[in-house]
């Protein structure tokens, strides 16, 4: 099933908003729905086309998986709730772990991850709450990417022939599905969100699972997060669509300055030491959609400054690389 496009150019937003909280109140009718509330600008976006629409029947969670940047469940949250939509924050951080032990593969990586988002978590909700419908952000490159072959999204189902509610007990609605990036940013602002959201970065939706090749565990989970607060501080002035860091899997050789103490205690010469750690690569992409992208020049020393914080202030890192190739035929995401 493909849904036809509504280009960013020929998209009216007043009439759009107006549109999709007829369609959502008449699915849902007298019953309550779920919505799925991120923080990126899809599911924002959504999250408040679904609270015009349905007022006190919508029920909105956060999911914290564990996944997710700094404190970011907490500013969701809050932000939300000043436009009064009340946000119930789900501690689901062991069960996502436990999906994902021992997990390498991405695309097994990425099935756990929706099975224990949409059949576990969500499920439980729908089946405490009576609700009959879950309201997501899906867009329409998730969906191209999906049908391509490119990357299995972690939102898409019916184009796949997957029916939600034979599967998971549940109807999905997905207002967005025939917008792209540069269209729901539109929609938002026609809504009133702050710039902090409708103009923030695309943000996957398996979170930092989808920034760590390999196993994802706490730990690792926990490097990858502290490398992301570097670098979205480090880039937060360049004009780039997106930008991320990214925990490799192999270890690499590195070295580090060892202060060895003499006789008495007296500090001798400083020698470099073997340090056997781990590899952050960096990416920063320009684009408009999403569909493609071209890495950012960065300049030189904003390169050699988040190659220095990351590899001092993050424990167990001894390289840093910037990646130069384009979309296509590298993806954005490395997972």
């Amino acid at each position: 099933m493909k849904s036809e496009e509504i280009k960013a150019t020929d998209l009216n937003p007043q009439q759009f908003i107006a549109k999709k909280i007829v369609q959502i109140s008449g699915a849902v009718g007298d019953e309550k729905a779920i919505n799925a509330l991120s923080g990126g600008v899809d599911s924002s976006t959504v999250t408040m086309l679904a609270h015009r629409a349905l007022g006190d029947k919508l029920l909105t969670y956060f999911i914290d998986h564990g996944l997710m940047r700094q404190d970011e469940p907490q500013q969701i949250s809050s932000l939300f709730r000043e436009f009064g939509v009340n946000v119930e924050i789900i501690d689901a951080k062991d069960k996502f772990f436990n999906a994902l032990k021992g997990i390498t593969d991405p695309e097994a990586k990425r099935e756990a991850i929706v099975q224990t988002f949409y059949k576990d978590v969500f499920g439980r909700l729908v089946r405490e709450s009576g609700a009959k419908h879950l309201l997501q952000g899906t867009i329409l490159t998730d969906v191209d990417e999906t049908l391509a072959g490119i990357k299995r999204q972690h939102n898409v189902f019916e184009q796949l022939g997957i029916d939600p509610e034979q599967s998971f007990g549940y109807k999905i609605i997905e207002p967005l599905i025939q917008l792209r990036k540069d269209g729901v940013r539109k929609v938002a602002v026609a809504l009133g969100l702050p710039e902090s959201i409708y103009n923030r970065m695309p943000f996957l939706g398996p979170a930092l699972a989808g920034r760590v090749i390999g196993e994802v565990t706490p730990e690792r989970i926990k490097t990858v997060r502290q490398a992301t607060i570097i670098t979205e501080q480090e880039l937060a002035n360049t004009p780039a669509f997106q930008y991320m860091a990214i925990l490799h899997a192999d270890k690499v050789t590195g070295m580090r300055a060892c202060l060895p103490t003499g006789k008495n205690g007296n500090l001798t010469a400083v020698r470099q030491v073997r340090d056997y750690g781990s590899q952050i690569e960096i990416r920063c992409w320009e684009s408009i959609d999403a569909r493609t992208a071209t890495p950012t020049r960065l300049h030189w020393k904003i390169l050699d400054r988040l190659a220095k914080r990351i590899t001092t202030e993050v424990s167990g890192i001894v390289s840093v690389t910037y990646n130069i190739t384009p979309k296509p035929p590298s993806t954005m995401e490395a997972v």
